[in-house]
């Protein structure tokens, strides 16, 4: 790009960013408005779940010094010059670096706390124990004696732990950190598909937003982490599955691997579902009508043999509905949340959120913001949302980053790496971990 595009980049970037720290500060004046009334918010930390503290320690310097070097490299045009497989890995070590750091401001306990919480998935594990047929048999019936996370959940959650057991990762801390490098490969499946459908430049820029977006707070020790993993495979699979010039066999495998994942990925998440809406959209602009019917036979393979093993997807989902508004109705509100909810997509999603909504008409990845906004949108007004949007959501908040990266008009030349709008979100992550704990 010409030094004055490169200059006008940067002041939208910088403009971008004033304009999220605005409507950041409305959201948290309101957050805390509705906290002074006593609104049904069930929580003292509102727009997030948990309650705010001030946490700041020798460990709190990790995130930041990493921060600064990826910024540093980006900056020097490193993610320009590497080959396309070695930046993948630096982004997947980046990002894993950046959800540990984070995770470690709490030292030990910020990754084994949450795998150990009373409420979370391990502590159903014993009830597997040498019969995970018999668990996934009784799993609707029994949902009302099993933890939150879990009857909100398919019972996937509770069998990968069950397995990391039995594979002799017992520690907390060990399973704490197997699960974040599992969430973060999160990172380099949606530089693949962004490769594959909006070119390898936008890959490359999008890279370090992604690495470094303040969503990592949740990526840590998260089993929706992992699901949001599951689901940028399924999208990765459709695009890669879906480009021209490969032989029919090719694509068709491709496309029965997306199926797979997100039936799979659907016993993990009810709301991840919502990304086969995202692969739809692929399909239909690479004119590949019947890779839908493969994709979605596939779907059902994953879907149809925890049915015959006892667990019904749609009865799980109704039960997990019920649950949901038998614990938390009468003490959140549907209305207030679903804003609070919105109010922490901003926050977790940090400043590329509101570039990628300005140029989201110049992108050809728009696909991939589709089943993201629809899942979200579905949520909220059907009154879904009363806390841990963050991370309910963790697997739809890479998407809505995607036209950040986007050019100034289609077809354009793609801008400059987005190092302002990354430094943005870093810094947001590390106020978020410094200020904020959750119960997870």
């Amino acid at each position: 790009m010409s030094s004055g595009a490169v200059s006008l980049e940067r002041r939208n970037e910088r403009a971008d960013l004033m304009r999220w720290a605005v409507l950041v500060a409305v959201a948290l004046a309101a957050s805390w408005l509705a906290v002074r009334l006593h609104a049904r918010l069930g929580t003292a930390g509102a727009p997030f779940d948990g309650e705010y503290r001030f946490a700041v320690n020798p460990r709190s310097a990790l995130a930041p010094l990493l921060a600064v070097g990826a910024l540093v490299a980006v900056a020097r045009g490193w993610t320009d010059r590497l080959p396309w497989r070695v930046l993948l890995l630096a982004t997947y070590a980046v990002a894993a670096g950046w959800a540990l750091a984070l995770a470690v401001v709490d030292g030990a306990a910020g990754l084994a706390n949450p795998v150990t919480n009373p409420e979370e998935y391990l502590a159903d594990v014993p009830r597997v124990g040498d019969h995970p047929a018999a668990f996934v048999r009784g799993f609707v019936a029994d949902a009302g004696s099993l933890t939150p996370a879990t009857r909100s959940h398919p019972p996937l959650p509770v069998l990968l732990l069950w397995l990391l057991d039995r594979a002799g990762i017992t520690s907390p801390v060990a399973l704490g950190v197997t699960l974040t490098l599992l969430g973060v490969l999160t990172v380099p499946l949606v530089l693949v598909a962004v490769r594959s459908l909006a070119g390898e430049p936008s890959a490359r820029r999008l890279g370090p937003l992604l690495a470094l977006a303040p969503y990592a707070v949740w990526v840590a020790v998260s089993m929706d982490a992992v699901t949001a993993a599951l689901g940028a495979a399924v999208v990765a699979a459709g695009a890669v599955g879906s480009e021209h010039g490969r032989r029919w066999w090719a694509n068709t495998a491709w496309a029965a691997a997306a199926g797979l994942l997100l039936g799979t990925a659907a016993l993990f998440s009810y709301a991840v579902a919502w990304l086969a809406v995202t692969v739809m959209c692929i399909y239909f602009v690479r004119r590949r009508p019947l890779l839908n019917v493969v994709s979605a036979v596939c779907t059902l393979v994953p879907v149809l043999l925890a049915q015959a093993a006892g667990f019904g997807w749609t009865d799980g989902l109704a039960a997990a509905r019920q649950d949901l508004m038998v614990r938390l109705g009468p003490a959140r509100s549907a209305v207030l949340w679903g804003m609070l909810g919105l109010a922490a997509l901003l926050i977790a999603c940090g400043p590329a959120v509101v570039a990628s909504a300005r140029k989201v008409r110049m992108t050809p990845g728009w696909p991939f913001l589709v089943g993201a906004v629809g899942g979200i949108g579905f949520a909220v007004l059907a009154g879904l949302t009363r806390g841990e949007a963050e991370r309910s959501w963790l697997p739809f908040f890479p998407w809505l980053l995607v036209a950040a990266v986007a050019p100034a008009r289609p077809g354009g030349e793609p801008p400059p790496a987005p190092v302002w709008l990354a430094a943005g979100g870093a810094l947001t992550a590390v106020v978020v971990e410094a200020v904020l704990a959750t119960p997870w």
